[in-house]
């Protein structure tokens, strides 16, 4: 079977504009696997309490601000929604503290939770400055494309 360059390349650029690490695809025998910018970091897979090899590290994604879903919250509020389905951790490992916690004041670049997609480790940032107002999300438990995680007042 052969692939079609057009679609592929429309693909790419798709994957690339959404800002996702990793897809896989298998139709008629065909399967097809793109990983973009993978790192594996041995000190993120150490907190994670596995070996370097058993987990791979994205990059790290940053959400949230105006253009999140073409629909922000009103006022000066943010909210960092999920880039993808995943299991979602507030911690780097269980016996950590949270990343953060309501009342939290982050600087932007903060890691504010890790979003685990077949088995990549993916620190979620915050866009802007502020202080964390509401968590939606609960620990350890899967989340959605587009899920609310947390709502940030802009400092």
């Amino acid at each position: 079977m052969s692939i079609d360059l057009d679609k592929l390349r429309a693909l790419f650029d798709l994957l690339a504009e959404k800002e996702i690490a990793e897809f896989e695809h298998e139709e008629g025998g065909t399967r097809l696997r793109i990983a973009r910018g993978v790192r594996t970091s041995a000190a993120a897979a150490a907190a994670m309490g596995a070996s370097p090899a058993a987990h791979s590290v994205a990059p790290p994604i940053v959400i949230g601000g105006p253009h999140n879903n073409g629909s922000p919250p009103s006022g000066d509020f943010v909210d960092v929604t999920s880039p993808f389905v995943g299991s979602f951790y507030r911690s780097p490992s269980p016996d950590t503290p949270s990343f953060v916690e309501v009342g939290s004041v982050v600087r932007a670049g903060q890691a504010l939770c890790i979003i685990e997609a077949m088995k990549l480790m993916n620190e979620i940032e915050a866009e802007c400055a502020g202080t964390v107002v509401e968590i939606f999300a609960q620990n350890g438990k899967s989340v959605e494309y587009g899920q609310k995680l947390f709502r940030i007042k802009k400092a």
